[in-house]
């Protein structure tokens, strides 16, 4: 029978909110889900179960620090923030969670903090990537700014208001780091000549946030020929948008490795 089970990870004096989807007679390799910019543990919603139903695996969910429950950020966010989670929250996690080598799957940023893991030597089987960024496109600073002007003009807040205990934190920490000069020149590129794993990118064409520039970048870069799943008529969420597409395609994916 499958089990939900919400904990608390605590790093370096912070609170890290943590959802276990898990069945003790699942036995293959776990997954654990990295969410977008603005993601948590609540707004994955129905997803990581029906990932955790359909593959028969145990699945983990959790909220980066000043998302979802977890314990708000103090000060601005750094434009390193996905180098820091994936080089120093990230590893310890998994270690909490006893996992040896886990399946990653990662939408926007949280596609990008799979990348540098994988490329920066940690253990890991595959990565499913969702709409992920390798280089800043001029496309995803418009998208963010875009966003900024719903924030204060639409009900944007009040949506994300039922999903982050601070949702200003949450909103101000991506959207402030995005848009600064600095980040301007924010590239993982070099983290992708050191991954030779199973990798599967899955990208839509109406993107607002990132193009399929992105993808061809990695295609090109990394030791490992990916899946690509390009879905047209379709914006920044696919697994939202065309969910049993994307899990159809994941399924066969980790089946053919």
């Amino acid at each position: 029978m499958i089990k939900e089970i919400i904990n608390y990870f605590e790093f370096e004096g912070n609170k890290i909110e943590v959802k276990s989807i898990i069945d003790e007679s699942n036995k293959l390799t776990p997954i654990i889900f990295l969410h977008e910019g603005l993601g948590s543990v609540s707004l994955w919603k129905s997803w990581p179960k029906k990932v955790s139903l359909t593959l028969k695996r145990n699945v983990y969910v959790y909220s980066r620090l000043g998302m979802g429950n977890s314990s708000p950020l103090i000060g601005k966010r750094n434009v390193n923030y996905m180098h820091d989670e994936a080089k120093n929250v990230l590893p310890n996690l998994i270690d909490y969670l006893g996992i040896k080598s886990p399946i990653l799957i990662g939408h926007s940023d949280g596609a990008s903090i799979a990348l540098i893991y994988a490329g920066s030597g940690f253990q890991v089987e595959a990565i499913i990537l969702e709409a992920p960024h390798v280089f800043v496109e001029d496309l995803s600073i418009e998208g963010v700014i875009d966003a900024k002007k719903m924030w204060n003009n639409s009900t944007l807040k009040e949506k994300l208001s039922k999903h982050h205990k601070d949702v200003d934190g949450a909103f101000n920490g991506w959207s402030d780091a995005w848009t600064s000069e600095e980040f301007k020149n924010w590239n993982i590129e070099k983290y992708l000549k050191h991954i030779n794993i199973p990798t599967m990118l899955i990208q839509g064409y109406d993107d607002k946030y990132g193009t399929m520039r992105q993808l061809d970048s990695i295609s090109r870069q990394i030791k490992y020929n990916p899946l690509r799943l390009e879905i047209k008529n379709c914006g920044h969420s696919p697994h939202i948008e065309y969910p049993q597409l994307v899990l159809d395609n994941i399924q066969k994916f980790i089946n053919s490795y």
